[in-house]
């Protein structure tokens, strides 16, 4: 007998104040102001070690939100993912005080050449020895856009399409542009590296021209784990293609049934075992040894809460805090002239401006677990037993309280119910770690057809 399905367990993170918990960068003995900070990253990451963490997960914007109320000065005063700096450079700080913990960084297919983003990430997986995941993303602010040098944002279909061929690239780079045994730092006769054993890959595509050879050697998993965010129509078969670990969520837990099950789909259209990818999704754990504590800790959230924050966190083309709650939001948009504004077709204009708003909350606790440890580990294996995900990406509201609740009251029940190990595996991959049969990536995935020989690494 299969004993119980077990929990792949992710702290969620950014390197800026407010990532996705607006205002609660205010609640007492908070960090998260303190992100310019080397030292918060190496404590974050020796926590999430000790609390025997699968890996931190590391999101990024290249644009600042600017669609509500037609700027960014809602953002700047909220400080909602500005000021913010980038995911790569704390991993290796991060990984310097930990031997275990994997970490999973977000970068765009939109917006730079793959030739130096594919050494970055093999440069962050020897670092790391193999425990580093790529976040592929295809980034959707439209001041991102304009940062670029666009007047608007690359159309959705054709934002998948680039990035379709920016995979193929660093495929050819990470997987078939080195043979395992090309380093042999041979001193007896000064050859670091057999010349017949590298070559370019000459690529030439619809967006790319790549020359090569790749300037890293390989690493402990040449290609880093695939991960990828998406709930879209075109992501869903972009991650059929690609992605290992796919981090997804909805409205409801019937969204995100149907999202897994049209992602495994795929994966199987695209000759893959539908069952190697793995599901990931935010989730809110608040918890205390007591009812009351849990009480407490949410009315402190409630005191801190910031309903601006998160309605420019989701770039409305209106401001809803400007019309009666019972005004609709078709009407709203119609009094605000945008009717035709491209963000206000997707946006439900029967509805209610109070209904919505309070919708918008709501989405974020899609998946949450409130209460005492046991409750919480309830709710946790509803998820993984009915709704059929994977593991968690876990919401901070406070660092490190977050972190340290869930390791004090909730780790040790998953473990002692079998949905977590018991300590790690010393010398995993963040591959092996997280389902995979080997540190490479598996033969039926796409980007193994860019080996050159099925050669181990070493």
């Amino acid at each position: 007998m299969p004993g119980p399905k077990p929990l792949l367990l992710n702290l969620f993170e950014m390197n800026c104040v407010s990532h996705i918990t607006h205002g609660l960068w205010r609640l007492p003995g908070n960090h998260r102001h303190e992100f310019n900070d080397i030292g918060y990253w190496t404590t974050l990451a020796r926590l999430a070690e000790e609390a025997q963490f699968d890996a931190v997960f590391l999101a990024d914007v290249l644009g600042a939100y600017d669609v509500y109320r037609d700027g960014p000065q809602t953002a700047l005063r909220e400080g909602l993912q500005i000021p913010s700096n980038d995911p790569m450079l704390v991993v290796p700080a991060m990984a310097a005080v930990t031997e275990h913990l994997g970490f999973g960084v977000t970068s765009s297919t939109s917006y730079e050449p793959p030739f130096p983003f594919a050494r970055r990430m093999s440069t962050l997986d020897h670092l790391t020895k193999g425990r580093v995941g790529w976040n592929v993303v295809t980034s959707y602010l439209p001041n991102a856009a304009r940062n670029f040098g666009l007047s608007g944002q690359i159309e959705h279909a054709e934002r998948y399409r680039i990035a379709d061929e920016f995979m193929e690239v660093v495929y050819k780079l990470w997987e078939g542009s080195w043979d395992a045994d090309a380093v042999v730092a041979d001193r007896e006769r000064g050859v670091v590296v057999e010349p017949d054993r590298v070559r370019p890959i000459d690529h030439e595509g619809t967006c790319y021209r790549v020359a090569g050879p790749h300037l890293s050697s390989p690493s402990r998993q040449r290609t880093p784990l695939v991960i990828q965010a998406t709930a879209s129509a075109d992501g869903i078969e972009f991650a059929g293609r690609h992605a290992e670990l796919v981090f997804t969520g909805g409205p409801d837990h019937a969204t995100v049934k149907r999202t897994i099950a049209a992602v495994r789909a795929a994966a199987e259209r695209n000759g893959r075992d539908p069952l190697s990818v793995k599901f990931v999704v935010q989730a809110t754990v608040v918890t205390g040894h007591t009812e009351s504590d849990v009480v407490a800790k949410l009315a402190a959230h409630a005191r801190y809460d910031s309903l601006e924050g998160r309605l420019a966190h989701a770039s409305l083309p209106f401001d809803p805090l400007a019309h009666p709650a019972d005004r609709t939001v078709g009407d709203a948009l119609a009094l605000e002239g945008r009717l035709d504004h491209p963000g206000a077709a997707h946006l439900p204009w029967q509805r209610s401006v109070g209904d919505f708003t309070a919708a918008l909350a709501r989405r974020e606790r899609t998946f949450a677990a409130v209460g005492t440890p046991d409750a919480v580990v309830a709710q946790i294996e509803h998820w993984l037993d009915d709704v059929g995900i994977d593991g968690i990406n876990l919401t901070q509201q406070h660092s490190y309280g977050t972190l340290q609740d869930f390791a004090e009251l909730v780790g040790p029940r998953l473990r002692e119910r079998g949905r977590r190990p018991d300590g790690y595996v010393p010398g995993q991959t963040l591959r092996e770690r997280l389902g995979g049969s080997g540190p490479l990536l598996p033969d039926d995935h796409t980007g193994a057809r860019f080996r050159r020989a099925a050669v181990p690494t070493p």
